[in-house]
């Protein structure tokens, strides 16, 4: 039975709803709100994003995720509620570390990012409006909207003063501070690029595939080291008389290849 908008006790909701069968509830200053569902197309935008967060944390591993429904409390000036991001980040060097059999966080999130669901006014507003409220009192470093309208993409820093700023440079790509080196285009996340397509872009090197670069590189260097030996090999055999039929026969190579050395000398 939907319980959204009922009036319960914080106690009642980690005893009862924070674990709700089915249904997916926050609490905001004794009041259950209901989690909307996304559309199709923001799940896959927000799925490209977290794959991409996924690899910049497995080669820089300053932080980890969580994104099972894990809630976390909010003590704000004037109210206390409890939120459930649809993915969190805790930094390494975060006062409350992210433990591995906890099933809620202790602390506060230094990144929160959010799939919007539009299916109606309330819905859009708790994520633009009070959540981005509630995540800059509590200390939450950024906040992230990802949604398949480019409108309604929004990516957020708090600075000294407390307030949320926008990460969104004009040439269209998020840097992050909290994650130092974490950047993406937003091209790329609206079209959910594939990231093995990314691995020689300049803005992802450091994190995307760096192990296949690496491939990359010690396979041409080996390349160019085979092919500086054939080059030696055929020229001094060329000084000492033999013709490029010979040469390549005694070193097991195409003839077309041995006069192609030889006309480059």
């Amino acid at each position: 039975m939907n319980a959204d908008g009922r009036r319960v006790s914080e106690a009642e909701y980690w005893a009862f709803y924070y674990e709700f069968p089915d249904v997916h509830y926050e609490w905001n200053n004794g009041r259950l709100e209901e989690k909307p569902v996304s559309d199709n197309l923001t799940y896959w935008i927000y799925n490209w994003l977290r794959a991409l967060l996924d690899e910049f944390l497995k080669w820089h591993p300053i932080a980890r995720c969580t994104a099972l429904e894990h809630g976390f409390r909010l003590a704000l000036s004037d109210r206390v509620v409890i939120r459930k991001p649809d993915l969190a980040v805790v930094r390494n060097d975060n006062p409350v570390p992210l433990g591995d059999l906890d099933r809620s966080y202790r602390g506060v999130f230094d990144l929160c990012i959010e799939a919007l669901s539009d299916s109606n006014r309330a819905a859009r507003e708790r994520d633009e409006v009070e959540k981005r409220r509630d995540y800059a009192q509590a200390g939450v470093r950024e906040y992230y909207i990802v949604h398949h309208n480019p409108e309604r993409l929004t990516f957020l820093s708090r600075g000294s003063d407390g307030r949320f700023q926008s990460l969104l440079g004009p040439d269209g790509i998020v840097r992050s501070w909290a994650l130092p080196g974490f950047q993406f285009d937003i091209r790329d996340l609206l079209g959910r690029t594939p990231l093995d397509a990314l691995r020689h872009d300049p803005l992802y090197q450091a994190f995307v595939y760096p192990q296949w670069q690496q491939e990359e590189q010690a396979r041409k260097q080996a390349e160019a080291q085979r092919d500086a030996t054939r080059i030696a090999a055929v020229t001094k055999l060329h000084a000492l008389g033999l013709d490029p039929m010979q040469i390549a026969e005694a070193l097991d190579l195409d003839r077309a290849l041995v006069a192609a050395i030889l006309d480059t000398r």
